[in-house]
């Protein structure tokens, strides 16, 4: 058997084959897992989903709650984020980011890998968040679409401009405002992932693919391709491929786009809707072409000369995960200070070199390219020009429409 030599790879391929061997991230990445679960939770009588665990609908809450902010006496600062997801060292005990903001601020960061699933996750803390209690957390990380809701419900914090100058200065123009957080007054961004085409060049066997439309229409894909489960994804490529815009589309719009993807699937063309379980198909030739989320594609890529992606001239859906303080966090200063730190190029860059996702960081690819050249050079990590502006948010929905849709998308994959 071929072994690896790491003086061979660079550090990006090494840290995500370290990665790989410790965590299975090669067969189901922490976005593969989080898109996996959030789609699953909301399928239908999604929203119930969230009911059950105790999160309401979404009302018009303005604010969160504060409390007494204990920073300047407590030089500590709890974070909770996803599994693999924030920069190890060699010996896989220490974050070199987080030692470096220690000895630069002397606050130490309690960091803990407790996220799993969106939903899953605020069962843990719901109880605390609806009697209006301290969490135990001063940063959490959330995807979009919760991010807003727990906005819109009061139930994090408004953060203070005047400790965030780096992030104020450095947030990419194609995050700074969505419609959920007009002016990131609540959020900043902790990473970002595109949602791109990717294909296997050895499968394809000569057919050229360009648009969405190729792999709805091209009959020398026919049971070749592949979906996503996750709605804003499939739906959101398939939108852009109908040249209207995922943040501004109506039911009508939406409808559309179903019925033209549930052709595909009754003329057989989608081989099947898939959750984290997709990077095994293209690897391994099952799908010629599917929609993918980029953070992967940079590691199925490192593994594989056979696998690369493209972004159609249409466009590609962006979305984020999101820094946020709860409610009655303690140490909020302290909190946004760990924010204000990420946004500096250097540590952006540490971190961008080790996850491989999109960074929301202007300013990065200088320090990156120290670090590792091909990461600096690939946009699916630092979106140029030309690919930040093809890039589309999906629209934030009512509680309303998100049950709608949720029910006909799941009806089209058959969850």
């Amino acid at each position: 058997m071929e072994q690896y030599e790491p003086d061979r790879l660079s550090p990006a391929q090494v840290a995500a084959m370290r990665r790989s061997l410790r965590g299975g991230r090669a067969a189901m990445t922490r976005r593969s897992l989080l898109r996996a679960s959030t789609g699953g939770a909301l399928a239908l009588g999604g929203l119930g989903t969230l009911s059950a665990c105790g999160i309401p609908a979404a009302g018009n809450t303005q604010g969160g709650v504060s409390a007494e902010d204990h920073s300047a006496k407590e030089k500590v600062v709890n974070f909770s984020n996803w599994t693999e997801y924030i920069d190890v060292d060699d010996s896989e005990k220490h974050h070199p980011t987080l030692d470096q903001f220690r000895k630069r601020t002397g606050i130490s960061v309690k960091y803990t890998e407790d996220i799993n699933d969106n939903v899953e996750f605020f069962g843990k803390i719901k109880p605390q968040l609806a009697a209006g209690q301290d969490t135990g957390r001063d940063i959490i990380v959330l995807t979009d679409w919760l991010a807003a809701r727990l906005i819109r419900l009061g139930w994090v914090q408004k953060l203070d401009a005047s400790n965030l100058p780096h992030a104020y200065a450095n947030l990419s123009a194609q995050f700074r405002d969505p419609d959920w957080d007009p002016g990131r007054a609540y959020s900043y961004v902790w990473q970002g992932i595109s949602t791109v085409i990717a294909y296997n060049k050895k499968a394809l066997d000569g057919v050229e693919v360009k648009s969405l439309s190729d792999l709805l229409d091209n009959p020398r894909l026919k049971g070749r391709v592949g979906f996503l489960s996750e709605m804003r994804d499939s739906i959101g490529m398939t939108l852009l491929d109908m040249g209207k815009d995922p943040a501004d589309f109506t039911t009508d719009d939406f409808d559309a786009a179903v019925a033209r993807i549930q052709k595909a699937v009754d003329k057989g063309q989608i081989r099947r809707f898939t959750g984290n379980d997709y990077t095994s198909d293209l690897t391994s030739g099952d799908f010629a072409a599917c929609i993918a989320w980029a953070g992967d594609v940079v590691q199925l890529k490192a593994d594989s000369p056979d696998i690369d992606f493209l972004i159609p001239d249409s466009g590609y859906i962006t979305s984020t995960d999101n820094l946020l303080i709860p409610n009655k966090a303690r140490h909020k200063t302290n909190a946004e200070r760990l924010i204000d730190f990420y946004y500096e190029p250097k540590p952006a860059a540490e971190l961008a070199a080790y996850i491989n996702y999109v960074t929301p960081v202007d300013g990065v690819k200088a320090e990156l390219a120290k670090i590792d050249p091909d990461a600096a050079n690939n946009p699916l990590i630092i979106p140029d020009k030309a690919m930040a502006e093809k890039s589309h948010p999906f629209r934030s929905l009512s509680s309303k429409e998100e049950t709608e849709f949720e029910q006909k998308f799941a009806k089209l994959t058959g969850a």
